[in-house]
């Protein structure tokens, strides 16, 4: 997932930032990995503890134990990290590198993990896996593998700082109209959405942790596998339907068909399934990658009525295709799916569509709303005090030419962006003959 990232970042950049923004998505994995490891898997999963944190587990003490092994850290921080690499999508080519550094570690360190906490941990709040208290309306949150828990903590927390730092220079006129600034490779787009594709099977069937486990339900040859199967499909589905509707959606609204905008869908339908993937049946999948692509559309035309500028649409595709998601699955969650991802509770209320009345529904709002609040009561205030210091956006200066040349000691590669008016210096290669008593020699 993260190289996914990081290509798809790379591309939707403009070349005097492809080392910047290649180099922040490696931060993200390596600063994402000491903050998890050191804080965050314990503030997620230290149990026994409340319903709002854990508390044990620090620099994975006790490690490995009767319900943890060490690869269950590794698979939760790549999640963690996710959530980083999503934001740093929202303030790419003007931001700091030292706000980077210190976002990313708070992120992965305590406000993605409390997030997760609630929902994923045994003790959470919201967490329809609960053991230490009562359901959430008698169900819990069903946010299977994170629509909400990182599609939603890492698209609003680059919502803010997005909006904090303010939109690139040239982004709008003077007359506030909206003007392109693109990304220089398509090619990198694409392969690195191709790349998220394939991220996401780990992400989304990979969440059920375990594969040979019998259902009771239907025969020997149906179990876990089925499910993890079923989970693989309804996240084709759901990410194909919203690459097809945003390619003819795009098509009819522009005239034109753009594999960029082609991509985002595809990843927007990604987003928005990941909540119900395993609860939901894959016609339910298609409905649910049909109706994303038109919220990242209609959220990408209210940012540029706003002036909102984020170069991933990540804000837009994560954060709105993910709540999205989340309220999906309080409507489509199958009752006998339901009862099988999620045992033990056979009047376990289900999606209100389904015939399962309103209580899934009302816990699926609950998650977007804490949400929110959530991410913005502890990253308004970090990106506001990095604003204040002065730690947060770069010179216009460093901004006009570009931070690979300024910030990072040269550029990824010779290549001057279409619109650019501070193109780099040009290197101009010069043959070397060989001289005359080289050719004399025997």
């Amino acid at each position: 997932m993260q190289i996914g990232f990081a290509m798809l970042c790379a591309g939707s950049v403009r070349a005097k930032n492809t080392m910047n923004i290649m180099l922040t998505n490696v931060l993200d994995a390596a600063a994402g990995g000491l903050s998890y490891y050191l804080f965050g898997f314990a503030f997620a999963f230290g149990g026994p503890s409340n319903g709002f944190i854990g508390k044990h587990f620090f620099a994975l003490k006790s490690f490995p134990n009767p319900s943890f092994d060490f690869s269950f850290y590794l698979f939760q921080w790549s999640f963690a990290i996710a959530a980083a690499g999503i934001t740093s999508g929202s303030i790419a080519e003007r931001t700091q590198f030292v706000a980077y550094l210190i976002y990313s570690s708070f992120l992965t360190g305590f406000v993605y993990p409390v997030a997760s906490h609630w929902i994923w941990s045994a003790d959470g709040w919201a967490s329809a896996t609960r053991t230490s208290g009562p359901l959430l309306f008698g169900s819990g949150v069903i946010d299977f593998a994170g629509s909400g828990v990182v599609h939603m903590v890492g698209g609003l927390a680059g919502l803010w700082a997005a909006l904090i730092e303010g939109p690139r220079i040239g982004r709008f006129d003077r007359a506030g109209r909206s003007v392109a600034l693109r990304g220089h490779s398509a090619s990198l787009v694409v392969l690195g959405s191709f790349l998220l594709w394939f991220g996401w099977y780990g992400f989304n069937p990979g969440s059920f942790l375990t594969i040979s486990q019998t259902y009771a339900t239907r025969g020997a040859y149906y179990g876990q596998w089925s499910a993890v199967g079923r989970t693989a499909v309804t996240t084709t589905l759901a990410g194909s339907t919203a690459a097809l509707t945003t390619l003819f959606g795009k098509r009819l609204l522009v005239g034109h068909w753009n594999v960029i905008d082609v991509c985002n869908g595809l990843l927007g339908g990604f987003a928005a399934i990941t909540s119900g993937c395993a609860v939901v049946e894959p016609w339910a999948a298609i409905i649910c990658g049909f109706v994303s692509a038109w919220v990242l559309i209609g959220f990408n035309m209210l940012a540029e009525k706003l002036k909102y500028d984020d170069p991933l649409e990540a804000a837009q595709l994560h954060g709105g295709c993910g709540s999205w998601g989340v309220f999906f699955t309080g409507l489509f969650a199958s009752k006998e799916l339901v009862n099988e991802v999620y045992p033990g509770k056979p009047d376990r209320p289900y999606g209100l569509f389904m015939g399962g009345g309103g209580k899934l529904l009302a816990a699926q709002i609950i998650e977007i709303l804490v949400m929110f609040g959530w991410v913005a009561a502890t990253m308004i205030p970090l990106f506001f005090t990095l604003d204040k210091l002065n730690l947060l956006r770069i010179s216009a200066e460093d901004e006009l030419a570009g931070m690979d040349i300024t910030r990072h000691g040269g550029l990824a590669y010779i290549y001057q962006d279409q619109e650019d008016e501070n193109p780099p210096p040009q290197f101009k290669m010069k043959k070397i003959e060989p001289s005359n008593s080289a050719l004399t020699e025997p």
